[in-house]
């Protein structure tokens, strides 16, 4: 490398170390691409509070729901590559969608830069209370019993919990029909109100109404028990060993935000998530705190794709 070209590439890393340092010094857009009322929410929000209170510049929450989380994933592929536009990544932009679309207006891997897994959200799979369902075995056998006439709610079609369901219908072979909502709030307030009869979602919009005895849980979707609900069996020990499905979410970044800010904010991140405020409000939900580095998200991510591409395939499932 010529003298002035390696001089000139030196004082370009030097000038993003510094504004790295600096980072952030306005306000930061943090899209939420789904609707006001999930699990999406609630950690989205409790984690920008954090790094407002820590860096000293509000992380501004702002909900751009539609198209499965579509909408809001081209935008920000599309924002300024600064750090001051960010977005909550999700099991379903980034690990389903990609599988279940056959054109999406952006790519997951080449448009956004994994910046910090946030939270990993155990899936509860949930009845309304009036029905005679205390473990998965009762459930099939009800599906079973009255075919088509069982319906289950998701917060859209596509969605998390959309897919879970057919995960466990694809293993456990039973039938149930699926009703598509515009987000998890409408979707729990005909699942509570008996207009359908169950859902598959994240632990933190479902433990209230599990607790006041609105909705019983008869199996969880994670390997092992959950403290939150410990008299709650897992799919795996109820005769489907390896089954495993949980929700997680994660900030990302356009592709080309400066590697000096990527991993500045892993770290603001990471020490935000295991704050005991923070801590404390995820262990109440059963939701586990993560917070790691920009190549342990990415190389998750990956994982995940493999996982539920091969779900999605196998069962099916088309995005309308």
């Amino acid at each position: 490398m010529r003298p002035s070209l390696l001089a000139a590439t030196t004082a370009l890393l030097t000038a993003f170390a510094v504004h790295a340092q600096n980072y952030p010094t306005k306000p930061v857009r943090l899209v939420v691409p789904f609707a006001p009322g999930g699990s999406s929410e609630i950690i989205s929000r409790a984690v920008a509070h954090k790094l407002s209170e820590n860096l000293g510049h509000q992380f501004i929450v702002e909900n751009k729901p539609g198209g499965a989380g579509n909408i809001a994933m081209q935008e920000v592929a599309r924002a300024e590559p600064d750090g001051y536009t960010l977005i909550l990544g999700h099991v379903g932009t980034l690990a389903m969608n990609p599988a279940m679309f056959a054109k999406l207006p952006y790519d997951a891997n080449r448009d956004f830069a994994p910046v910090s897994l946030l939270a990993v959200v155990p899936n509860i799979f949930v009845v309304n209370a009036s029905l005679p369902v205390k473990d998965l075995k009762d459930f099939i056998a009800l599906a079973k019993s009255k075919p088509g006439q069982v319906y289950y709610g998701s917060a859209g079609n596509g969605s998390a919990g959309h897919l879970a369901v057919e995960y466990l219908k694809l293993v456990a072979k039973f039938d149930v029909v699926h009703v598509p909502y515009k987000g998890t709030g409408p979707m729990l307030t005909d699942l509570i109100s008996g207009q359908t009869q169950a859902t598959s979602a994240g632990t933190p919009p479902l433990l209230p109404h599990i607790k006041s005895g609105k909705l019983r849980a008869f199996s969880v979707g994670t390997p092992q028990r959950l403290a939150v609900l410990p008299d709650v069996p897992t799919v795996a020990e109820q005769g489907y060993p390896g089954f495993e499905t949980s929700q997680w979410y994660g900030i990302i970044a356009p592709a080309r935000t400066p590697d000096a800010i990527v991993k500045k904010l892993a770290a603001d991140i990471a020490k935000a998530v295991k704050s005991p405020e923070v801590l404390a409000r995820f262990q109440g939900d059963g939701t586990l705190a993560v917070g790691n580095t920009p190549a342990e998200f990415a190389e998750f991510i990956r994982r995940e794709q493999e996982r539920w591409g091969d779900v999605v395939r196998r069962s099916g499932v088309k995005a309308e």
